[in-house]
């Protein structure tokens, strides 16, 4: 197993910066590092006061840009669309200080999720995280950084009256990992999200996805991690979730497993979970000024989740010189010194790259 293996993290987070498949909102710079990396990482809910819907996801989340008050995440129930204004691992920016304490930056990660709905009218009325794929990626992603599944503070208050009432307790919100709501976070006066059923949020991985210790199956066998192999195509493969492959195998962060690794798994070992296409290297002549091609956003994304981006903006299709500091650096981190890593892609650095085809 080399080193180029491992998706990089960057210093006190265990988990993504960002979840695969998500749509990226803005500049991607939110806020900064965490005040308090030490303390419990936690989720923080809020709900946006509006209608769900597709239409209604894009426009909240350019409002939330151009008011300055972006979270990680914006999410809509009722189309799954999954969102991200910045990476999980740096401070959203959605809550109001607490005195001289910056809220946002509480714990080793503060995850805020903006729901498009109503705190009048919990969104998880209804609401079937099995038909969720992309709210299921985010509480996995919630998880691979430690967040346990606990409301430290209690249940969501169902009214403004009852947020009042019951108060934020500060040491509570310090002192303990978990998920929050909006209204339990000391120097906030929002009663959002509401009455949300704590049963969906966070719920629990499936026990039918082989979630052991909650009732679920036992694992049968060992399977070896291929190239190309992700924790996902793996599970798939395996009627499970890749929680609960994660789970299983104590895995912190689901995407990081390296080729020969060997893992327990649920169910049969005779199937072959289907390997992810990746973009075959395309030569170094293809990488020059002037060049126009998905391909190279696809790298730019594999790049800035290897924690190698050096982009102010994008990645976008067009080589840049952005592009070229990026992959340099990550040139640097296979190992490569001086010349060798010029930013110019080659066979064995591109294969180590993993460029999902485009």
């Amino acid at each position: 197993m080399g080193p180029e293996e491992y998706v990089p993290l960057p210093r006190g987070a265990s988990g993504p910066a960002y979840i695969d498949g998500v749509v990226r909102f803005g500049s991607q710079s939110i806020g900064g590092a965490m005040d308090t990396p030490g303390n419990p990482p936690r989720f923080t809910w809020h709900t946006t006061e509006s209608p769900a819907g597709r239409s209604y996801f894009y426009s909240i989340a350019a409002y939330l840009i151009r008011v300055g008050a972006e979270p990680q995440i914006i999410y809509d129930p009722e189309s799954d669309l999954l969102g991200q204004l910045g990476p999980l691992t740096k401070s959203g920016r959605a809550l109001r200080n607490d005195g001289g304490r910056r809220t946002n930056r509480e714990g080793k990660v503060n995850i805020q999720v903006e729901v498009l709905g109503k705190a009048a009218s919990p969104w998880t009325k209804g609401f079937d995280p099995a038909k969720k794929p992309n709210f299921r990626k985010l509480l996995a992603a919630g998880r691979a950084h430690g967040i346990p599944d606990t409301w430290p503070a209690g249940k969501p208050p169902a009214s403004a009256a009852a947020a009042a009432k019951a108060g934020r307790n500060r040491s509570t919100w310090q002192s303990k990992g978990g998920h929050y709501g909006h209204s339990q976070v000391p120097g906030n006066d929002h009663w959002d999200p509401g009455a949300i059923d704590t049963s969906i949020v966070p719920g629990k991985p499936s026990s039918s996805g082989g979630d052991t210790g909650s009732g679920g199956s036992t694992p049968t066998g060992t399977y070896t991690v291929k190239q190309g192999d992700t924790l996902t195509s793996i599970a798939a493969a395996r009627k499970t979730t890749p929680d609960a492959l994660a789970k299983l195998n104590g895995l912190k962060d689901p995407n990081r497993i390296a080729v020969g690794q060997k893992l327990k798994v649920f169910g049969t070992t005779t199937s072959k979970p289907a390997a992810q296409p990746l973009q075959p290297f395309p030569g170094a002549a293809f990488f020059h000024g002037g060049r126009h091609s998905p391909v190279i956003t696809a790298m730019g994304r594999r790049l800035v989740a290897e924690g190698c981006g050096k982009y102010k903006s994008g990645p976008g299709p067009n080589w840049t010189n952005a592009d070229r500091s990026s992959y340099a650096a990550f040139q640097r981190k296979l190992g490569y010194s001086g010349a060798d890593a010029d930013g110019i892609p080659g066979q064995s650095s591109w294969d180590a790259l993993k460029v999902p085809k485009s």
